[in-house]
């Protein structure tokens, strides 16, 4: 019996912990707009390649790049690997080198590089000589090339690049639930496994104890109720007889 007791409780703590998985797979699970756009997920944000009309490049400056990510930002490269994602992701999108604006200025106030999105700049991937650590004008922007992945400073206003990338975060309060086919399967098989386990302990408990029943274990306790009329006379009576 100790170790009936022992699978049930296996099964138990597999049970919780499928359960578990279900629901972080839900939260991490995000939604990206649905505004008629393709866009990217990836990890918690979502990306939208702009493509230019007929497969064919066109070239933008920075204000007009801007205007093609409403309710998104430019494109904002926070660590190594989304900087790799974009460049793994670019040929799918355009042919041969494109250099891509990146959500990125020089604040005159800081006296230093700054995203749109007013974040501090904290991981950087200069090409050689484009670092922006001497004196830089005022309308200092940057591009991303994608054969390479390296930043270089441009010019605001004069230069036109011909990539554009927006990019917002997803909305795991509109998230969907999608658990992964071996994840909902361990939950129905730890559910069967606790079923067929109870079973055995019930035929065991049979065997053992003939007749016995799971039910007879409980007893039925009525609600109090107040005594009726005549029921209450012959209990003073009763007590009067006694009282004498």
């Amino acid at each position: 019996m100790e170790s009936l007791e022992r699978s049930i409780r296996r099964s138990l703590s597999l049970t919780r912990f499928c359960f578990l998985l279900l629901q972080l797979q839900a939260a991490w699970t995000g939604d990206c707009p649905a505004d008629g756009r393709t866009w990217v997920p990836y990890k918690d944000r979502c990306y939208h390649f702009v493509h230019g009309e007929e497969d064919k490049l066109k070239v933008y400056n920075f204000e007009n790049a801007k205007s093609l990510c409403p309710n998104s930002e430019l494109l904002s490269i926070q660590s190594a690997e989304e900087n790799d994602f974009v460049l793994k992701y670019s040929p799918e999108v355009w042919k041969g080198e494109v250099n891509v604006w990146l959500g990125m200025y020089y604040d005159t106030n800081s006296e230093g590089m700054m995203w749109l999105d007013e974040k501090p700049v904290k991981f950087t991937n200069w090409e050689p000589g484009s670092s922006p650590l001497d004196f830089v004008p005022m309308e200092t922007c940057v591009a991303v090339h994608t054969d390479t992945g390296k930043w270089e400073r441009v010019s605001c206003v004069d230069d036109l690049e011909n990539g554009v990338v927006c990019e917002t975060a997803q909305k795991p309060e509109e998230a969907k639930t999608k658990p992964s086919v071996l994840l909902s399967a361990l939950v129905i098989l730890s559910v069967i496994a606790i079923m067929a386990v109870s079973g055995v302990i019930w035929f065991l408990h049979q065997k053992q104890h003939p007749g016995s029943s799971v039910i007879t274990a409980f007893e039925y306790h009525p609600p109090f109720r107040a005594p009726d009329g005549d029921h209450s006379l012959l209990v003073e009576a009763d007590e009067l007889d006694s009282g004498a």
